[in-house]
């Protein structure tokens, strides 16, 4: 049976990048069989500038309630088999879908593929699935093709580390990922951008002095480690 591909894309005042999002998974050489925009209370133009894709997409509109209510309001409307959880200022290779579910395609045993990608023009390394690894530190984006079966929610009391949370939940639960040793997306870098999408550069966390950003990184990061026991 042909698996079905949902990508569910949650968008917060990302009118300026959506389109470039929408345009690189509408090129996609394997074509999502679903793609659902769930506005997450956005007070910017994205309405307005989604109406042009209606006959190509389903759009959704809630209150102001996180990125992980509205993936959750998402995946409820969906249909696929196959997920894939794409923020709004993402920008996707061609071959993204294709390869990642080929992927899962080749290792039947593997509840969900990820892939390496670029901050902006940095690359972030990802590396084959290792339980005891991820424990340490996450090297997983949450841009990866998930089996319906095997997805278990986002925990939408985490301000943070959602997908870290995630991928440490799927595996407690005897889950595995597969790895696809590719730049397969890009994070388009946007100024003045805090929250989930604001990369805290390396530097930051070796200042003799801790800055508000690195703070609140730390006390996020300690939630999920005391949640899973870290």
């Amino acid at each position: 049976m042909r698996e079905t591909i949902s990508v569910i894309i949650p968008t917060y005042q990302h009118g300026d990048s959506i389109v470039a999002c929408l345009e690189s998974i509408l090129r996609q050489s394997r074509q999502a069989d679903e793609i659902i925009v769930v506005d997450d209370g956005s007070t910017d133009e994205t309405k307005q500038i989604l109406s042009s894709y209606l006959d190509r997409i389903e759009y959704l509109h809630q209150e102001n309630a996180g990125a992980p209510a509205a993936r959750m309001r998402g995946f409820k409307s969906s249909k696929g088999s196959l997920l894939l959880f794409c923020d709004a200022d993402i920008h996707m290779h061609k071959d993204l879908l294709k390869e990642l579910e080929t992927a899962l395609r080749d290792d039947p045993g593997a509840s969900w593929a990820y892939c390496g990608f670029r901050w902006g023009w940095k690359r972030f390394r990802s590396r084959p699935y290792d339980k005891e690894a991820l424990k340490r530190n996450n090297y997983i984006h949450t841009t990866s093709l998930i089996r319906r079966e095997s997805f278990p929610g986002f925990d939408h009391t985490l301000k943070r580390f959602q997908d870290w949370d995630l991928w440490l939940t799927m595996s407690e639960q005897g889950h595995r990922g597969t790895f696809v040793d590719k730049e397969l997306f890009r994070v388009i870098h946007q100024r003045g951008r805090t929250g989930m999408s604001a990369w805290i550069p390396s530097f930051l966390f070796k200042l003799p002095f801790e800055t508000k950003r690195v703070r609140e990184h730390r006390a996020a990061e300690q939630v999920v480690r005391e949640k899973h026991r870290l």
